[in-house]
Parts: structure tokens; sequence; C-alpha cells
């Protein structure tokens, strides 16, 4: 008996790990919180051993944004409608009709230049020629966001008052490479200084807008393309379009796509932290803290990001928590202190 127990763990632990990608071998991802965004960060920093001119840009768009459905196209991030006879909207445009004329294709900055502190520059290699966050655009899409920050919306792409709202489908690419920037360019290149949003517990500079549009546009063909081809080019790729529950480890938030099944990790890491019982649950849990540390919130998440529960600077009695009228079927519950960040899994009958 023990023996098929040690093969089932095998077999379950060589498929989770297998989905990984060898780039993260020496990554610690049973860290959470700061600590796993530090090594991440190390890791896409160490890694990023190419460093692009501008005018190398051109040609490498010219590679990773192809259009998966047609090689001779580019996709227009922001774009929608290839058929209204305005060139602006276009989602997709032959890959060698770029420069700056009306009807042309691109560089945009998805970072803003003029939002980063210090401004990103061209005229080297450095953040403002990352082409993590450079995306083919239409040439006068690009002029309309300009510089303005994300903010939230809905449907296509455009203005927001003042703001920018980049549209359904590019809403996931967009806090996928606000997240990268983030940790590649730490100071230079904050969430909070590129879109409006409410700043997460754990870290000022992380707004909560990416995480719910990380989570509610998940990770397309184009983007999975677009990393693999990057990492020949620079030497680098994102975490978050590998994994965009990196995202929910590190910030918490709205509970991201988990595309390598490390949920079952954490839930063994978490142990370190606190205990849930009883698990099922009918309708009432009790959260056992193994260690006196501040609890900022507990959130209780449904499985499809909905806030159900909220608790900021919960008041902890001798160690334990008590969360009562739980509603039935699966659900997230996520502890933030002054440490870490750890999300788990509820199931209430």
């Amino acid at each position: 008996m023990k023996k098929t127990l040690f093969l089932i763990s095998l077999l379950v632990n060589g498929v989770l790990f297998a989905q990984i990608p060898a780039y993260y071998s020496n990554v610690n991802l049973t860290l959470t919180g700061m600590a796993l965004k530090a090594e991440l960060a190390q890791k896409i920093t160490n890694t990023h051993t190419s460093l692009l001119q501008y005018g190398d840009i051109w040609s490498t768009l010219q590679q990773t944004d192809l259009d998966p459905t047609n090689s001779n196209n580019v996709l227009l991030i922001y774009g929608y409608n290839d058929g209204d006879g305005n060139p602006t909207t276009d989602r997709t445009r032959n890959k060698n009709n770029y420069s700056g004329n009306i009807g042309d294709w691109n560089r945009e900055h998805v970072y803003a230049q003029s939002l980063a502190t210090p401004n990103l520059t061209t005229s080297s290699p450095n953040a403002g020629t990352d082409a993590h966050h450079l995306r083919s655009s239409d040439v006068q899409m690009n002029g309309d966001r300009g510089n303005r920050e994300f903010a939230t919306g809905s449907g296509n792409a455009g203005n927001v008052g003042a703001n920018w709202y980049p549209g359904d489908e590019w809403k996931g690419d967009v806090a996928r490479m606000m997240m990268y920037m983030y940790l590649r360019y730490p100071t230079q290149c904050l969430p909070t200084n590129v879109g409006v949003g409410s700043s997460v517990a754990i870290d000022p500079s992380m707004i909560d807008l990416f995480l719910q549009w990380n989570a509610a546009d998940t990770v397309s063909l184009y983007e999975k393309n677009r990393n693999n081809l990057l990492e020949t080019i620079q030497g680098n790729r994102n975490p978050f379009i590998d994994n965009p529950y990196l995202a929910t480890i590190i910030w918490s938030g709205t509970p991201a796509q988990d595309t390598w099944n490390i949920t079952f990790v954490k839930e063994k890491q978490i142990n370190n932290f606190f205990t849930i019982y009883p698990i099922p649950s009918n309708g009432t849990i009790t959260l056992n803290f193994l260690k006196a540390e501040k609890i900022t919130s507990i959130k209780l998440y449904n499985l499809c990001g909905q806030i159900l529960r909220e608790e900021i600077n919960p008041s902890i009695i001798n160690q334990e928590f008590i969360v009562k009228d739980l509603p039935k079927g699966l659900l997230f519950l996520t502890i933030t202190s002054n440490q870490t960040t750890s999300t788990k899994k509820i199931i209430v009958n």
C-alpha cells in the first residue's frame, strides 16, 4: 500500500512540475508574497542578457507580434475591427507596413515613456527598448492612447475620461506586461504610475486593476508565442504569461488562472503559516495561525473571482479566527500578513 501511494505521489508531482518551463528550474517556487517577487525579479534580470537597440524593435516585432492565424500580419494592440474601413481600429496589418504614416503600424510603449520615473528613453538599450512591453500598434491608435493611464472600462479600446481602456481582448496582456516591467525595473516602472486603481495591502506600488485584468483575460496563444520568441531574442521571459497565478501568490487579489497547477504546492506550504479546519466544511471554518503575525486582510472569493467576504485588520483572538455562514461550493481564501500572502482552496458542503 505504501509503495502504491508513493508511486501515485510521484505521478502527481511529475505531471505537476512537467508543466513548468525549464527556465524556472533554479527559482524557488515555494516562496510567496514579496519573497517570490524578489526571486522572479532576480531571475528575469539575470537572464536579460541581450539588450536591444530601439532600431532592432522593428524586426523583433515582425517576429514576436505575428497573428497566429496569418503569419503575414502582425496583431495591433488596442485594435478590434478589420472590416469597418477605419485603419485606426484595425486589429491586424501586414507585417511590412510599418513606419509613422497613417495606415502604418509603429512601436507602442505599453508602459508609456513619460509615466516612468525617470522617463523611459530609446537612445540606448534600457527599459525603453525592452521588447516585453513594446507592441505593434496602429499609428493613430498609438497617438490616441498617448501617455494616458490605464483605467477600468469595457468593450473596445478607447478613452475613459482622461484615462485609457485597452479593450477586453488586450487588458490581460497589458496587466502582465505592467507586472513584468515592475519586476524588471522596480523603481522606474511602478504600476501606480501607469494605472488607476487601489494599492494592494502587501505592496503599495501594485494596484488591484492589473490583478483583476490578469485574472479576467487569460493568456492567449499569441502571448505564449511572443514569450517563447523573446526568450531566444532577449534571454528572459515574462513569468506572468507562463503562469498568471504567480501574481496571485505574490499580491493576492482576484485568483488568476493557475496554468502549472501549483495551487496544490502552495496549499502544502501554507500549513507553515496557518491551518484551516474542518475541510470540507459545513459552513463554518476556523483559521488557526501557527505563529504570532500581524494579519492585514482575510478575503473570500468564489470561482468567478468575486469577493464574497473581506476582513481588513481582523481581530485574531488566541491565534484563531472563525468564518461563518459560508456558501456551498469551491471557494478561495486569501490571507495577507505583513510578511506574505497565501491562498487556499476551501470546499463547503
